[in-house]
């Protein structure tokens, strides 16, 4: 087996984790959230740089994600989860928790829908994530940075104030909203090999994989992680969910783990998780940069850093690369017009 990537075997492995979890999930939800989001949400481009194409011997076909609402594809999972509550359950309000992206499409969602939004972040969080959040009309209350004190937290706030779960990517409208991104590129780029996908806690991987799977099971499906995060590499490799990795990596968007839901998905549809390390990610970024005049966060570029590292696996296909978010904090390029603190972001 590759350092690199875990290939999977067609079945599934034989625990209680990888359950019919993903079942509620079709191509048929995919196509009703495309439904619900259109009057909201960007139909992104797909964009090529022909210097990439050959430094990867591949060619490769991005979906801007980046230039999505809110910065990220996000919105897409949020959007279809927000307009789907009913009167009642919206009048509730809407709770959540997230290191950022999706915090910002939960809010941006519930201010387009007029609703409250309580978002539970990290203290670590980024600061234009923080900002971002704050600006689009929502609570943030702060929680420390593991898994654990954010569930707790969230837990606390819904039974402090009520309000309607909608968790960042352990929900069928969510993974649903994120096959979107998917969708849209099978029709934008034809005869794709190859899809490549960042993965965190799986919602978009899931959605993704649904999607694709759904209308060309031919066309490989990859996950790509952080290699100071790689518990879905780690997860699918041993069969078992791995939720005790302390993440460090520059990703700050792809430190959660899979929940059992996404978990049940990758194990039985995913072609492999592609590791990155966070050189490699930096170096990825720096190629969009000067190639293709783009800013993407971390966590968006590291399905290409995967790629490039994977060369001889893409060499002479048809690659969809997901670019999933551009929120950098660019206060170091710009010290004279920095962000809130997060102090200010926590008020």
């Amino acid at each position: 087996m590759s350092r690199a990537a875990a290939i999977l075997c067609p079945d599934p492995p034989h625990t209680g984790d990888a359950v019919n979890a993903s079942d509620d999930i079709d191509l048929d939800r995919i196509q009703d959230a495309a439904a619900r989001i259109a009057p909201h949400a960007h139909v992104t481009p797909v964009m090529g740089s022909a210097s990439l194409d050959r430094l990867a011997a591949a060619s490769l076909f991005f979906k801007a994600e980046h230039l999505q609402r809110s910065g990220a594809f996000k919105f897409r999972g949020a959007c279809n989860a927000v307009f789907s509550l009913d009167p009642a359950q919206a009048a509730q309000g809407v709770v959540t928790q997230s290191s950022g992206n999706h915090g910002a499409a939960i809010a941006l969602a519930c201010r387009l829908r007029g609703i409250p939004a309580t978002v539970v972040v990290p203290r670590n969080a980024a600061a234009v994530k923080l900002a971002a959040i704050r600006d689009f009309g929502a609570r943030i209350v702060p929680c420390e940075f593991d898994q654990h004190d954010r569930d707790r937290v969230t837990a606390r706030v819904l039974a402090e104030q009520g309000g309607q779960l909608i968790h960042p990517f352990d929900d069928p409208r969510v993974i649903a909203g994120q096959g979107t991104a998917a969708f849209e590129l099978l029709h934008q780029a034809a005869a794709l090999d190859a899809v490549v996908a960042p993965v965190s806690g799986g919602g978009l991987l899931s959605g993704t994989l649904v999607a694709v799977k759904a209308i060309n099971p031919a066309i490989e499906v990859f996950g790509a992680e952080p290699e100071g995060a790689s518990d879905a590499f780690q997860s699918l490799r041993q069969g078992l969910r791995i939720t005790d990795m302390l993440p460090n990596t520059i990703c700050d968007g792809l430190r959660a783990h899979l929940s059992i839901r996404t978990f049940g998905i990758l194990s039985r549809r995913c072609d492999g998780i592609l590791l990155a390390s966070d050189a490699e990610v930096r170096a990825a970024m720096r190629l969009i940069f000067e190639r293709m005049k783009q800013v993407v966060e971390p966590s968006g570029a590291v399905a290409l850093a995967a790629v490039l590292r994977e060369r001889e696996r893409f060499a002479g296909r048809r690659v969809g690369i997901l670019l999933s978010g551009g929120n950098l904090d660019l206060s170091g390029v710009f010290p004279q017009a920095p962000h809130a603190d997060e102090d200010a972001a926590f008020a």
